[in-house]
């Protein structure tokens, strides 16, 4: 996830322990090398693993995590030291990638997300890959047909309400953009800016997905409707947003539908609803950096990514939802994941051929 989520109240994430589970993953990981021909060509190429530099460097967003077992299990199965990098947010780990092109920052990346693959895909600095763990069945998540960048999870980028603030006013919640525009929705609604932050730009591209061209007239009258644009998701949603513990002014905020699980109480009910009517979902990627000092070693993290003992720890630890789809979800996730069934998407190359315009548009429009 690139910008952030609230914090889990039901159980720990970032520090949630996989000490049962370590010994399967390592096993796991283990068949997976042994099937893909460890003991001569590596997944995806023909070195030799013993022949490959015996480090790797992961470049990624500050949202990234893996359990410190799942770490070691990767380590103790190829023998390879793994340093994280985290040097830019979502937003702008793609500028990272391009400024240091000639000079590369490590040997994989994680975190690139559907709003800004086109950009690195057009920049060249990523070395296409095809993981054989690639689960069949999720063409509908590639970035491109050339494997520049491989699905590794993703979330859907919605609405949520505050339930009690319009209970308590006796009003309906709004489910539609439409609905948003309407002089009863005056002044509830807190978005973040798509220039500095991954789910703003999702949102921008919804607008997009839902009324094409006419996307910036859109904006224009939500701006008229007393529209609030906080710069990151931890202002929008913990500082001004009136369902969480900033207890703000905005009953309406943009962020995840898997928010409302984290404002849960004892009796299992959520202080907040996601409204699925206009959510945008967003994939993230990883990928092997081109000029890479260890590309051998960077297919079998992502490699290593795609295993389903890793799969199922991702809910946990980065609030997304695995793409492989055998993947084991946490019970509170299965209730959550199923409210959008139908999101906005927009293919990557249409995002990375107007993201510019559009965030240009939108601030002339929105911000003025």
């Amino acid at each position: 996830m690139a910008d952030g989520q609230p914090q889990p109240v039901p159980f720990t994430t970032e520090r949630h322990s996989m000490n049962k589970k370590l010994l399967a993953l390592a096993m796991a990981f283990a068949a997976t090398l042994t099937l893909s021909g460890c003991s001569g060509d590596t997944p995806g190429g023909t070195s030799s693993p013993t022949t490959m530099p015996d480090t790797l460097t992961v470049v990624t967003h500050g949202s990234f995590s893996l359990s410190d077992e799942t770490k070691a299990a990767f380590e103790a199965e190829t023998g390879i030291k793994v340093t994280y990098l985290s040097p830019a947010d979502g937003g702008t780990l793609v500028s990272e990638l391009i400024l240091t092109k000639d000079a590369p920052l490590g040997d994989v990346v994680f975190g690139i997300d559907n709003t800004f693959a086109g950009r690195a895909i057009a920049a060249a600095v990523l070395q296409p890959y095809r993981s054989p763990n690639l689960p069949s069945g999720i063409d509908d998540l590639l970035a491109d047909d050339q494997g520049s960048l491989t699905p590794i999870d993703f979330g859907d980028v919605c609405l949520n309400a505050d339930i009690a603030w319009y209970a308590a006013r006796g009003q309906a919640i709004p489910q539609t953009f439409p609905d948003l525009l309407k002089p009863e929705y005056a002044g509830q609604l807190v978005v973040t800016n798509p220039a500095t932050s991954s789910p703003g730009l999702a949102f921008l591209a919804a607008s997009y997905g839902a009324f094409g061209q006419d996307y910036l007239n859109y904006w224009e009258a939500l701006a008229a409707n007393d529209l609030k644009v906080a710069s990151s998701w931890t202002e929008a949603y913990t500082v001004e947003f009136s369902g969480s513990s900033g207890h703000g002014n905005y009953p309406l905020v943009l962020s995840y539908a898997t928010s409302p699980m984290y404002e849960e109480n004892e009796a299992g009910q959520s202080a907040t609803v996601a409204l699925p009517g206009m959510c945008f979902r967003q994939v993230e990627y990883a990928g092997i950096i081109a000029g890479a000092s260890n590309p051998e070693g960077a297919k079998l993290f992502i490699d290593f990514l795609l295993t389903r003992e890793v799969q199922e720890t991702i809910p946990d630890e980065m609030y997304m939802a695995p793409v492989n789809p055998e993947a084991t979800l946490p019970q509170v996730w299965e209730k959550y994941v199923s409210v959008v069934t139908d999101p906005i998407t927009v293919p990557a190359a249409v995002i990375a051929a107007n993201r510019d315009n559009w965030i240009r548009e939108w601030t002339e429009v929105v911000l003025g």
